[in-house]
């Protein structure tokens, strides 16, 4: 390995280092953690995380895209491990909604980095990955008669959107169990029935998120 070659090996080591740490201490304490604290976690001085994330818009933009990618690898590994389409939902609304509560309470406490984040290049690649997933395991539930006929990858994108936004003086903080008590309920709603009433129009479709 060249001088060259181990520098950006390094920086990239510092780099994943840095957001590992920002991401614990986030879900930890919040998004007003010090950016001292940050560097200390990730075992880095504070001029080596400036060089990286210059300021805290570009960290919380790192932490933002690293909770995106973790979403995308538990719906990969859900529909490569699960012996159908429904079981992979299921596994995926669970386990990717302590990942989406934290980006969601980054949005509204950085509202600025946030709408900034929406016409991201990166962000919306990972989105189109996300809802072709998304819409993949939909389709399957369906036609595995476990799904509802009436619903899409869009609509669970976001009913789980609006169940995992923070709403401070409206509810009380959700523990982890009560987050998972109303995911349930959520994909009991999305279950297919035989005396299921149908939805209201207008259906909101992938295309229209993406």
């Amino acid at each position: 390995m060249t001088s060259d070659q181990k520098l950006r090996a390094d920086a990239r080591l510092n780099r994943e280092q840095i957001i590992e740490a920002a991401h614990a201490l986030i879900a930890e304490h919040g998004a007003d953690v010090p950016m001292e604290e940050v560097a200390r976690r990730a075992g880095v001085g504070t001029g080596t995380l400036y060089r990286r994330f210059p300021n805290r818009h570009a960290l919380i933009r790192g932490v933002a895209l690293d909770s995106f990618r973790r979403v995308i690898a538990i719906a990969r590994t859900a529909e490569d491990e699960e012996p159908d389409a429904w079981a992979a939902l299921t596994r995926f609304v669970h386990q990717a909604g302590g990942e989406l509560r934290l980006a969601a309470g980054l949005a509204m406490r950085f509202a600025g980095t946030w709408a900034t984040l929406r016409d991201d290049p990166e962000n919306l690649r990972l989105r189109a990955i996300l809802l072709k997933i998304l819409d993949r395991l939909v389709r399957r539930a369906q036609a595995e008669g476990k799904a509802r006929d009436d619903v899409s990858a869009a609509d669970l994108s976001m009913m789980m959107a609006l169940l995992l936004r923070p709403m401070p003086g409206l509810q009380p903080d959700l523990t982890p169990a009560g987050v998972d008590r109303y995911l349930t309920l959520m994909l009991e709603g999305l279950r297919a029935r035989p005396d299921t009433a149908p939805l209201p129009s207008p259906e909101i479709t992938v295309a229209g998120l993406a």
